[in-house]
Formats: structure tokens, sequence, C-alpha cells
């Protein structure tokens, strides 16, 4: 667990980590489709996120599923991340 601190102009990965109180500015936060990440009461400013591996695929097969005429599906999963599905 990282707590309270800065990550500036840094590369993180964040599979299977927890961040509490942490600042990331400016930095390239990667996850590859491990353990998902915890940020408990984070501030981001100025970062790349970069999703690799099975993360970077799925996101492909999304691409792709609107790409194939499938914009209704996806849009229910973006519902489903955000909590408006509920």
């Amino acid at each position: 667990m990282s707590t309270s601190v800065v990550y500036s102009h840094e590369t993180v990965s964040l599979d299977g980590q927890i961040f509490s109180d942490c600042e990331f500015l400016k930095s390239r936060l990667i996850y590859a489709g491990g353990e998902p990440p915890i940020f408990e009461h984070c501030r981001f400013q100025d970062c790349e996120w970069r999703f690799d591996g099975p993360a970077g695929r799925t996101l492909a097969y999304l691409k792709n599923l609107w790409g194939a005429g499938e914009k209704a599906s996806v849009q229910a999963a973006i519902k489903e991340i955000t909590g408006v599905a509920r």
C-alpha cells in the first residue's frame, strides 16, 4: 500500500496496488488487466492513462464493437461503469 506518496513525472504500474492519499502529477499510469488498483482520496493532474495487455485488448474489443454498429452495447457498458445503469 502506498500512502501519501507524490508521483511526479513517473511511470507507475497500477495492477494490484492500493494508493491512499496519493498525488499523481504528469505521470504515466499503466493498467495491464491484472487485479484492479484501488484509489482512496487520490488526486490526478495531467496524467497519461495506458491500458496494456488484457486491459488494452478489452478496449480494442469495445472499439471494434462500436465500429461494428454495437454502440448500444458499448454505451450500456459505460453506464454500468459510471453507475448510471442502477
